[in-house]
């Protein structure tokens, strides 16, 4: 069984930085490539980036890169998002999300079976 939580999230001044965790109490994620999303008010979830099943590739959206690294400590059973340099366009409801199959390239929520509840970040200017 696949239960993803979130956490990290909260408030931040613009400029400054925070780190998301996702973890699942369940079945290991090893063996799932993982990929944060965010959505805005009013807004589509978007990709942010993902990370492969072994570590060995990261893929980010074009407005995060070189702020934000996602990373995986396999043995904790948790996925990591580095968040640096947070602009006020950053602030929107952060969710982590499991690629069962790995099929695609992983920028679309529909590729995505399993998903955490979400955590609020909100960064103020």
């Amino acid at each position: 069984q696949v239960q993803l939580v979130e956490s990290g999230g909260g408030g931040v001044q613009a400029g400054g930085s925070l780190r998301l965790s996702c973890g699942n109490s369940g079945r290991t994620l090893s063996n799932y490539a993982m990929g944060w999303f965010r959505q805005a008010p009013g807004k589509e979830r978007e990709f942010v980036a993902r990370i492969s099943r072994n570590e060995g590739s990261a893929y980010y959206a074009d407005p995060v890169k070189g702020r934000f690294t996602i990373s995986r400590d396999n043995a904790k059973n948790t996925v990591y998002l580095q968040m640096n340099s947070l602009k006020p366009e950053d602030t929107a409801v952060y969710y982590c999300a499991a690629d069962v199959n790995s099929l695609g390239h992983g920028y679309s929520p529909a590729e995505y079976a399993y998903w955490g509840q979400g955590a609020q970040v909100t960064v103020s200017s």
